[in-house]
């Protein structure tokens, strides 16, 4: 009898939860795909469609013709930033996210003097917005000769302090100290140790780093701009800044930038496509023990 009346009134909060959440999920998702879905459909337009809001409109199909417009507009030199942003982005997040994983690992795993106070400092670099770095770092790169190249983008780059902290949580979570003792006895070295047990075990949790790290590259901006003179070492999102302060005057610029910035996206979803049982295993390190 009590099972019968208080069944349904402690399911009806259940589902009021769930609907509340679905909701939530789902206009999550269409404030996600939305600007996406515009700009896919705007890139099939040419400029006087994408004047006159006329988007939806299955006439005036230039995607083929946006595209050539792209990678001829001023000598193809999109081609170039696109380059340059794949060069920054995956060989800097790849370094980058090793370099942060074997700190983090050292600081979980070695004792050192003063080990948490300087943790305390990477922790603290976490929360200092990189445009507060941007003129320092122009300043350094001035004494040593190097603004206007390609290392004074790259090398700020590899530095990640999150990293560095979700280097630390990841090696808890996925190196036991028992199985570092085990190749130590077995007569590995340090380095040894690191990178045929250790390295390996923290796989999921370096791509999930390794991801993070080319979404901030790929997406880093206000560096290149302060660094960089020379149109071409920019990466693509300094170039389709100019290009788009240059279509105030020259409209023509306005279908190639909407290109641009389509052709732009892919290379973080594939990433994430085909990364993605990696970084989901990996952000769930440290759930069970």
């Amino acid at each position: 009898m009590s099972v019968a009346t208080h069944g349904p009134a402690g399911t009806r909060p259940r589902a009021v939860g769930r609907a509340t959440v679905n909701l939530v999920v789902g206009v999550s998702v269409l404030y996600t795909l939305l600007p996406v879905l515009w700009l896919l459909l705007a890139s099939t337009k040419n400029r006087d469609a994408l004047f006159s809001s006329d988007i939806l409109s299955l006439s005036d199909f230039s995607f083929l013709a946006n595209l050539r417009d792209l990678f001829s507009m001023d000598d193809g030199i999109y081609a170039r930033w696109y380059g340059n942003s794949l060069l920054y982005a995956v060989l800097g997040a790849a370094l980058g996210a090793l370099l942060s994983v074997a700190c983090g690992y050292a600081f979980d795993k070695y004792r050192f003097r003063h080990k948490e106070k300087l943790f305390a400092l990477v922790l603290a670099a976490v929360m200092v917005p990189q445009t507060v770095l941007a003129l320092p770092l122009y300043l350094i790169a001035s004494k040593t000769g190097v603004v206007n190249t390609f290392w004074a983008v790259f090398i700020p780059l590899l530095f990640n302090p999150f990293g560095v902290y979700l280097g630390r949580i990841f090696s808890q979570g996925y190196v036991p100290d028992e199985v570092l003792e085990a190749a130590r006895v077995d007569g590995a070295g340090e380095l040894a140790t690191w990178f045929r047990v250790a390295l390996r075990m923290l796989g999921p949790g370096l791509v999930t780093v390794f991801l993070f790290q080319l979404t901030a590259i790929w997406n880093n901006f206000f560096l290149p701009m302060v660094m960089l003179s020379d149109q071409k070492l920019y990466p693509v999102s300094l170039g389709l800044y100019t290009w788009n302060s240059s279509a105030n005057v020259a409209p023509d610029y306005y279908p190639v930038v909407i290109m641009g910035s389509l052709l732009a996206i892919l290379p973080l979803i594939l990433a994430f496509s085909l990364l993605q049982r990696f970084w989901k295993s990996g952000l769930t390190a440290g759930a069970v023990k």
